[in-house]
Formats: C-alpha cells, structure tokens, sequence
C-alpha cells in the first residue's frame, strides 16, 4: 500500500475513534453523575446490572480506544518513516490486503499465524 492511501486510511481512522472516545468520555461522566446523585442500592437490585458495571464498561471500552490512538500513532510514525508495511519479525512485505483490514498491523500474515494474539 503506497504511503499516500496508507496515511489516509490512518488519519480517517484516528478521527473515528477520537469520536467514538469522546462520546465515550462524555457516557462515562454521565454514569459517574448518575453514580453520585443515587441513592439507590443498585449494588442488590436483582433487576440488572448495577451501576458500577456501567462504569466498568464504559472505562475499558474507553481504555480501548486510548490503545488503538496508540496504535494508530505508531502507524502513522511507520508510514512517515518509510517503514509502513514491513513485518516486524521478519522484514517482509505485509500485503496490501492485511493492511487495509488491519491498518496498524505490524506483522504479515505468516509470522500472524505463528505468533498467537498477532
């Protein structure tokens, strides 16, 4: 993938999730709001899930999209280093293909399958 539609993927995908982790943020001090203005022992409703779940959810969900900015500014330090896609274990090329379904991989396909969780 030339550097140019690499660079454009990535910008594209770093405005997306500085979206969704703004209205991330924005949930998250809404449940923190309804957390404090509660009376209400939602710790023993049987009913559902209680307010601190809502909490937790949001957080990783938000922590989520922090390590995905991350991962998106390594890629873009790759692209403008000139070593946007070149696998990091071996060297070699990391197809066009796997780039555009995981713009911030950093291993091909092959070294992918021999290293779990890549």
């Amino acid at each position: 993938m030339d550097a140019g539609r690499a660079e454009t993927i990535l910008a594209e995908l770093r405005r997306e999730v500085i979206a969704r982790a703004g209205l991330l943020d924005d949930t998250f001090d809404d449940v923190v709001t309804a957390l404090r203005d509660s009376n209400a022992d939602d710790e023993h409703d049987p009913e559902g899930h209680t307010i601190a779940v809502d909490r937790a959810m949001v957080d990783a969900l938000r922590r989520d999209a922090n390590a995905q900015l991350t991962r998106i500014d390594a890629a873009l330090a790759r692209v403008r280093a000139g070593s946007y896609g070149r696998c990091e274990h071996c060297g070699g090329a990391i197809v066009d293909e796997r780039l555009a379904a995981l713009p911030t991989t950093t291993t091909c396909i092959t070294c992918a399958r021999r290293t779990p969780g890549r």
